[in-house]
């Protein structure tokens, strides 16, 4: 069976790219033709390794080329860059006659069902129903932003399968019939949990406007004095001077990012998510593999899904600052709480086993095909 993905890109070292590489690789560990088709890639190199079984494309579309700059441009620029994008993607399918398409929603969505060369379409969503509406940006963007909301719960309906990655988001976009909900997997369990002994509170993801992390900051301002904690977050990005800043005086690391996962969590006993918006974050799966406690806002979407509220992890109202302050304050204080709830998630991340979540996919497209 030949398998076609399309993404913007590969060389962002984040979690799209990185759960679609894995992916690939096992689809062709298991003997599918796989390939990935790229509109911005640019000869760079791909973030994470690819089997080299899998053959890879790039369309050279360039719709990140005018990111950042004026609405008006933009808006412009579009349409020729989707025409192009269409007459590109439709000659080589039709040249390539593959059995199913994937779209990772990276622009193609529009036009990819409309596509006659025979394969079937799937629609592969990681983000959720309310992410554009959640950017938070003002002003014509505002505007296309609530429009774009808008079409993408059409698009959704006219390819032959839609898949998200919650029950909680399946439910925003109106349980379409099309629609099947299949998460994302983690590659192992590791053989032992973190011991839970160090007095560390991790938070991991990019410094930007989605993951929160001045909130964190903010919340971890509000606990008191001399709990001998340090709230560690890895990662890096546009926002990084001004947590920096933000943090100065408090027992907060800005790590910037890591090379050493594994030792992130090992060394961590509680794992912070102050997201605004997710889709199923993979820090969340890879917490609960590691033994690690969970307080998160309760963001759509992801934490519902992963963490069972007073059990495995915490769960607070979206945006309450001090109620993740308390949250935080409960389990830097209490180690038998920290112990039993790790527990409790390193029990609940079998749910994330690749081969069991992999068979899902498989049966998917065996389903389509």
């Amino acid at each position: 069976m030949k398998i076609i993905y399309t993404i913007a890109g590969l060389y962002r070292p984040a979690g799209m790219e990185r759960i679609l590489t894995d992916k690939a690789n096992y689809l062709a560990g298991e003997g599918y033709d796989i390939m990935i088709v790229t509109t911005e890639q640019k000869g760079r190199p791909a973030a994470f390794e690819l089997d080299p079984r899998i053959q890879t494309v790039d369309l050279g579309i360039g719709y990140e080329d005018n990111n950042g700059g004026p609405f008006l441009s933009k808006l412009l620029l579009h349409p020729f860059k989707q025409c192009a994008h269409r007459r590109k993607l439709r000659k080589l399918l039709m040249q390539e006659r593959p059995d199913i398409t994937v779209s990772m929603f990276c622009g193609d969505e529009r036009f990819l069902p409309a596509i006659q060369d025979g394969s079937s379409k799937v629609l592969e969503v990681h983000f959720s129903r309310f992410k554009r509406l959640q950017y938070g940006r003002r002003g014509l963007w505002a505007l296309a932003d609530r429009m774009r909301s808008r079409s993408d719960y059409r698009t959704v309906r006219r390819f032959d399968r839609f898949v998200c990655l919650t029950n909680e988001d399946y439910g925003y976009w109106g349980r379409p019939e099309n629609g099947r909900v299949i998460p994302n997997f983690i590659d192992s369990v590791p053989q032992a949990p973190s011991p839970l002994s160090a007095k560390t509170v991790l938070a991991v993801g990019r410094y930007m406007y989605q993951k929160g992390f001045e909130r964190l900051v903010e919340a971890w301002r509000l606990l008191p004095e001399g709990h001998g904690w340090t709230l560690r977050i890895v990662g890096g990005g546009p926002m990084e001077d001004e947590l920096r800043k933000q943090a100065a005086g408090l027992s907060v690391e800005i790590a910037g990012p890591s090379k050493d996962m594994a030792g992130e969590y090992a060394g961590a006993s509680v794992l912070a998510l102050s997201s605004r918006y997710e889709g199923l974050p993979m820090v969340l799966l890879e917490a609960q593999a590691w033994g690690l406690p969970v307080v998160s806002f309760d963001c759509k979407c992801g934490p519902r899904d992963v963490i069972t509220d007073g059990e495995d992890g915490i769960l607070v109202p979206e945006g309450d600052i001090k109620a993740l302050a308390s949250a935080l304050g409960r389990l830097i204080k209490d180690a038998d709480l920290r112990k039993r709830m790790g527990a409790a998630a390193r029990e609940h991340a079998a749910r994330w086993n690749k081969e069991i979540i992999m068979d899902r996919w498989i049966d998917l497209f065996e389903e389509i095909s």
